[in-house]
């Protein structure tokens, strides 16, 4: 792995509940030229957004998940294979981690499995982005489609594919391909930012809200005196 190679990220949080079996470590990075309609996370879009972060840092991000017991890690965004340099460090060395000697199983007693989200279809994919994704156990694929809603359990439209890539995500993945969302399942996971110090109560959303989730949301704060101001599902 290059030790000078940096992603541009949005955000992380550990533990993610909502993208994937098990607690995982969520990375979401910076910038997506493909600005899909109705997409909850626009903040997400400008590439001259967010903050670039070596790699190095991120994976230690991962290796401390990984002490706690973590399922996988998923990477979303913005768009991860606009970045594919970074991403791929970000992959190969986060396959390094999970195989180390003594890297914590998952919960299940296989190894902590690694999942990507991208816009782009499979075929879109140039030679440096499929590389990228060596790695990865399993890709979510294709555009978020605001007018083709689905209840398959981590994808927002109908059109998004969950492909495994490996023994691993075929073992871990396959009893999720056509599953739909149980109540079990945590569908959007609600974080208060506490580090806030300007008196607001930031709200971190992070998963995948069911058609109209999102408007009821500011409803439901408008009802109660508390109106959702700076949504990033709205320009």
């Amino acid at each position: 792995m290059d030790d000078t190679e940096r992603l541009n990220v949005s955000g992380t949080h550990h533990p993610l509940l909502a993208l994937g079996p098990g607690a995982r470590l969520g990375i979401w990075v910076q910038g997506c030229g493909l600005a899909c309609p109705g997409c909850m996370s626009r903040h997400t879009w400008d590439p001259a957004g967010g903050t670039r972060v070596p790699v190095a840092d991120l994976l230690a991000l991962w290796q401390r998940a990984l002490e706690q017991g973590a399922s996988g890690l998923t990477v979303s965004g913005g768009e991860p294979c606009d970045q594919p340099a970074g991403l791929r460090a970000l992959l190969q060395g986060a396959d390094e981690l999970r195989r180390a000697p003594t890297a914590r199983p998952a919960p299940d007693g296989g190894a902590p499995d690694l999942l990507v989200y991208t816009g782009y279809e499979e075929h879109e994919l140039s030679d440096g982005r499929r590389a990228a994704l060596g790695p990865a156990d399993a890709v979510v694929t294709g555009r978020f489609r605001v007018a083709e809603p689905t209840d398959l359990v981590w994808r927002g439209s109908a059109n998004q594919r969950l492909t495994p890539r490996t023994e691993l995500g075929r073992s871990r993945y396959a009893p999720h391909l056509t599953r739909v969302r149980s109540p079990r399942d945590v569908g959007l996971q609600v974080e208060v930012d506490r580090r806030a110090l300007d008196g607001t109560w930031p709200l971190r959303l992070y998963g995948i809200p069911r058609r109209g989730d999102l408007a009821a949301w500011e409803r439901e704060g408008a009802r109660r005196g508390l109106p959702v101001s700076m949504p990033s599902w709205r320009p």
